[in-house]
C-alpha cells in the first residue's frame, strides 16, 4: 500500500509537470470539475453554464462577458480521449423541447472542452492580441465524490461510523437486523457475503430517496461494470479486531480496502487529482424538507468532503514541488427558483453555515472557497399572493408529476442559520416552529433571442468566481 501510493504520487507529479510548463508557455487551460449530491440538478448546471457561455446575454456577473472581452465561445474536443464526452447538444434539446423535460441524470464520468477568445485587459490591452483559455470540464458523480472520504479511514473506522449513523434509520432497519444475525468470526461463505452486500446497497438507495448525503461506497448506487465483483462485496460489520485470517470479518477488510485501491485511488489518480477548481452542487432545500437528521447528515458530509479536496494555492513552483491542488471551491444550493428572491439570502447563510468548519480549515491551507444559492435553468416565475389576511411571497410553475400550473409557498426560511443547524446537531426529529415545503417543478418551455442563453439566477456569479480571475 505504501509503494503504491508513492507511486502514485510519483506518477501525479510528473503529470503536473507537464500541465504546468503547459500552461505556461501555451494556451492556459482550467480543469474544472463539476460534481452534485443526490437529486441537486447537475446535469442541468452544465448544460445551462455551457449555453450561457456559448451565448453570453445573460451573464453579466461573469465581468469579462460584461466587458466584452470575451469574444468569442466554441466547442472543440477533449482532450481526453478515453473518457465519454458531455452530452450537451441532448441535453439542451431536452430543455428546449416543444414540450421540454429534465434530462437524464449523471451516471459516469464525462467531459467537454469549451474554448473562450479573450481580450486581455489593464496596462497590456493595447500590445497583446486575444488570447485562447480553454475551460476543460469534467463531469462526474457526486457518489464518487463521496468515496474520497474512504481513503484515510480503514475499514474498521469506517464500519463503525457507518453503523452508528443507522441506529435511527428505519431505512437501515433490515441490513442491521441481518449484519447483527451474522457471526463474523465464521469462514467466508459467499453466499452470506453477497447478501449482506445487497442489503446494505438497498439501505443506500432508500437513504439517497430519504435525503441523506452519506451514501459511500458511492459505487454501490452506480456499479456499472463492476456489478457483481467481489470489490463491491462487502458491508460493514462490527469492529472484530481478533477474526481469524479467511473469516467473514477479515474478507470484508480485504475487499474494503481493494476497493479504495482499485477504484477510489485510480479516479483520484486519474481525474481528481488534476482539477484546478470544483464546484459542488447541493440540494439543501429537499434536505431542510425532508428534517434535521438529513440536514445534520448534510453538514457532515460537507465537512468529509472539503478533507479530500487538497486545498491550496496552484502558484508556478508550488505545482511542480507539491503536485497540483484545488484552488477554487464553490459549494452551491440550487433550486433557488424554487423560493422567492427575498429569501434567497437566507438559503445562501444556511449554506454557509453548513460549510463553516470546512471552509475555515481549506481558506488556512490558501483556497478560496464561497457558497451560494443559484438556479441553473429558472423554472418559475414570482408571484405576491394575499391568504388569510397575511400576504405571502410565492412561486408560480408546472408542477413535475400533474403537469399542472400552480402558484407555492414554501414557508419562511430563518434569517438565523442556527434555527435549523442547532436543533439538526441536538439530534431533533421534526422542526419545531414551521414546516418547510418544496415542490418539484417542470422547465419552463423556453424561448431563446440570438446571443441569449437559458434564463438562470446567479450562474453567471458562479462563473465569475470559477473563472473570472483567468479571463
Amino acid at each position: 500500500m505504501v509503494i503504491g501510493t508513492i507511486a502514485d504520487t510519483l506518477t501525479r507529479s510528473v503529470e503536473n509537470v507537464t500541465d504546468t510548463v503547459t500552461g505556461a508557455f501555451f494556451d492556459p487551460v482550467i480543469r474544472i470539475g463539476v460534481t452534485g449530491l443526490a437529486r441537486s440538478g447537475k446535469t442541468v448546471f452544465l448544460t445551462s453554464l455551457i449555453a450561457n457561455l456559448l451565448d453570453r446575454g445573460r451573464m453579466p456577473g461573469l465581468l469579462a462577458a460584461a466587458d466584452g472581452r470575451i469574444q468569442a465561445a466554441y466547442l472543440q474536443p477533449q482532450p481526453d480521449d478515453t473518457i465519454p464526452r458531455f452530452e450537451y447538444e441532448d441535453h439542451l434539446a431536452a430543455l428546449t423541447a416543444r414540450v421540454p423535460h429534465w434530462p437524464d441524470s449523471t451516471r459516469n464520468i464525462s467531459e467537454l472542452r469549451l474554448s473562450l477568445r479573450v481580450r486581455p485587459s489593464g496596462l497590456l490591452a493595447g500590445l497583446q492580441g486575444p488570447r485562447t483559455v480553454h475551460l476543460d470540464i469534467i463531469d462526474y458523480p457526486g457518489e464518487w465524490l463521496l468515496d474520497l472520504a474512504l481513503m484515510d479511514k480503514s475499514y474498521s473506522e469506517w464500519s463503525q461510523d457507518t453503523l452508528s449513523r443507522l441506529g435511527n434509520r428505519a431505512s437501515a432497519a433490515d441490513f442491521l437486523a441481518l449484519a447483527g444475525s451474522e457471526d463474523s468470526m465464521q469462514v467466508l461463505d459467499e453466499t452470506r457475503a453477497r447478501r449482506l452486500a445487497q442489503s446494505f446497497t438497498a439501505y443506500l438507495d432508500a437513504a439517497r430517496q430519504d435525503g441523506f448525503s452519506d451514501l459511500t461506497p458511492g459505487r454501490f448506487l452506480l456499479p456499472g461494470e463492476l456489478s457483481g465483483s467481489p470489490v463491491l462485496t462487502f458491508a460493514p460489520l462490527p469492529v472484530r479486531e481478533d477474526a481469524p485470517r479467511k473469516s467473514l470479518w477479515r474478507e470484508m477488510d480485504r475487499r474494503y480496502e481493494a476497493y479504495k485501491s482499485q477504484v477510489v485511488r485510480p479516479f483520484f489518480r486519474t481525474h481528481f487529482a488534476r482539477l484546478d477548481r470544483q464546484i459542488v452542487l447541493v440540494d439543501a432545500l429537499g434536505a431542510i424538507h425532508k428534517g434535521p437528521a438529513a440536514i445534520e447528515d448534510l453538514r457532515r458530509t460537507l465537512a468529509d468532503l472539503l478533507l479530500a479536496f487538497r486545498p491550496g494555492r496552484n502558484a508556478f513552483l508550488s505545482q511542480l514541488l507539491r503536485g497540483k491542488r484545488v484552488e477554487k471551491i464553490l459549494f452551491a444550493a440550487t433550486k433557488a427558483d424554487h423560493l422567492h428572491h427575498s429569501q434567497h439570502g437566507r438559503l445562501t447563510a444556511i449554506m454557509e453555515a453548513l460549510i463553516r468548519d470546512a471552509r475555515d480549515r481549506a481558506r488556512f491551507a490558501g483556497a478560496d472557497t464561497q457558497a451560494m444559492s443559484l438556479a441553473s435553468l429558472r423554472a418559475t416565475v414570482e408571484e405576491t399572493m394575499q391568504h388569510q389576511g397575511r400576504t405571502l411571497d410565492c412561486v408560480r410553475g408546472t408542477l413535475l408529476d400533474t403537469g399542472r400550473e400552480a402558484a407555492f409557498y414554501p414557508g419562511d426560511l430563518p434569517e438565523d442559520p442556527m434555527q435549523l443547524l442547532g436543533p439538526a446537531r441536538a439530534g431533533a426529529d421534526t422542526w419545531l416552529d414551521q414546516d418547510y415545503r418544496i415542490m418539484d417543478f417542470a422547465p419552463a418551455p423556453l424561448s431563446l433571442k440570438p446571443g441569449v442563453g437559458p434564463p438562470h439566477i446567479r450562474l453567471d456569479r458562479a462563473a465569475q468566481f470559477l473563472i473570472g480571475d483567468r479571463l
